[in-house]
C-alpha cells in the first residue's frame, strides 16, 4: 500500500501568532490627508455661517438701536441701553469666533489664547446684562470665579507664548 503524505494543517494557535500585515505608509498618509481635507471644508463652511450670523446680528443691532433706543422713555432707557450693549457684545463674540476659525484655517492649530479671550468676552457680556435685582448670590459668585479662572488661564497661556 502506498502511503499518502499528509500536509500539516496549522493549528489555531499558529494562526493567532501570525503577525498582522502592517498598513502601507501611503494608505495612512492618504487617510490623514482625507481627514485634513474634511476639517478644512468644515472650517470653511463654519466661517461662512459665522459671516452670515455676524451680518444678521449687525442688522438686528441696527434695527433694535433705532427702534428702541431712540423711542424709549426715560424709565426704560437704561434697560434698553444694556440690551444694546449686550447686542454689541454678541457681535464681538461672533467676530472672535470667526477669528478662531480663520486662525485654525491659517495655522491648523487651535489658538488657546484666542479661545480664552472669547470666553472672557462672553462672561463679561453676561455680567453687563445681568439684572442684579433678579440674580442670586451664587450666580454672581459663579461669574466671579469664571472671570478669575479665565484670567489666570489667560495669564498662564500668554506667559508661555511669550517664552516661545
Amino acid at each position: 500500500m502506498a502511503k499518502t503524505a499528509k500536509k500539516a494543517i496549522p493549528e489555531n494557535r499558529d494562526i493567532e501568532k501570525t503577525p498582522k500585515i502592517p498598513q502601507p505608509d501611503y494608505q495612512r498618509r492618504e487617510f490623514l490627508h482625507l481627514l485634513e481635507t474634511v476639517e478644512i471644508i468644515v472650517s470653511k463652511v463654519l466661517s461662512l455661517a459665522m459671516v452670515v450670523v455676524i451680518g444678521v446680528s449687525i442688522w438686528n443691532l441696527g434695527v433694535f438701536t433705532i427702534t428702541s433706543l431712540f423711542t424709549a422713555d426715560i424709565k426704560s432707557y437704561y434697560k434698553v441701553l444694556f440690551q444694546v450693549f449686550g447686542l454689541f457684545l454678541n457681535v464681538l463674540i461672533a467676530l472672535e469666533i470667526l477669528e478662531n476659525i480663520s486662525g485654525y484655517l491659517k495655522k491648523q492649530v487651535i489658538q488657546v489664547e484666542l479661545v480664552i479671550v472669547t470666553s472672557l468676552i462672553a462672561v463679561a457680556r453676561k455680567i453687563i446684562i445681568l439684572d442684579l435685582d433678579k440674580a442670586d448670590g451664587i450666580d454672581i459668585i459663579g461669574l466671579g470665579i469664571a472671570v478669575l479662572a479665565l484670567s489666570i488661564s489667560y495669564w498662564i497661556v500668554r506667559s508661555q507664548n511669550r517664552k516661545e
